[in-house]
């Protein structure tokens, strides 16, 4: 039965990754990249890793595309003329595709490679989060106040952007 929810949540999760990319409406792209973090979440809780799975849903699907959403609507954003299909994006698409396939088989070869390190294995659940807590507050601190900083930029980027000002269609 685990085998089946994995598989059945997997195909969800990528469904909704390709609805992401593929949708044209900013909104229905937000909605789907909702569904695809919720079900990475899933995924989370059948490897018993329960607050990874609910850090996910409070801070990305719960925090991240709220404030997403609030920016696509604040924008008002409309479709743009569609531009037509170059062959240089064909080639840089083939190529990425490419580079992917190639760093998952390198991926592969590695893990099916080398022998698993049991001590990693058999680390019981509170070192593990103690160990991750430990590298995020030393190690990671300041990457990770640099793109909570970056992100408050972007956000009050996006709020000086949309204001709409008084008096400024004498200066176009």
């Amino acid at each position: 039965m685990s085998d089946f929810l994995f598989y059945l949540i997997a195909v969800f999760t990528a469904g909704c990754a390709v609805g992401v990319v593929a949708n044209k409406n900013a909104v229905n792209a937000a909605m789907c990249l909702m569904l695809c973090l919720m079900g990475i979440a899933s995924l989370f809780v059948l490897l018993d890793a329960y607050l990874l799975a609910a850090l996910l849903v409070l801070v990305y699907a719960g925090a991240v595309v709220a404030l997403f959403l609030f920016i696509v609507m604040l924008l008002d954003m409309q479709g743009g003329v569609k531009r037509p299909f170059r062959k240089m994006t064909a080639l840089a698409s083939t190529v990425a595709l490419a580079l992917m396939l190639v760093g998952v088989c390198m991926l592969r070869n590695r893990v099916s490679g080398g022998a698993a390190p049991t001590a990693a294995l058999a680390a019981p659940v509170g070192t593990v989060l103690k160990n991750y807590a430990e590298l995020l507050f030393t190690t990671y601190l300041l990457p990770v106040q640099i793109m909570g900083f970056l992100l408050l930029i972007a956000m009050l980027g996006v709020i000086v952007l949309s204001k709409k000002f008084e008096g400024m269609e004498d200066i176009k």
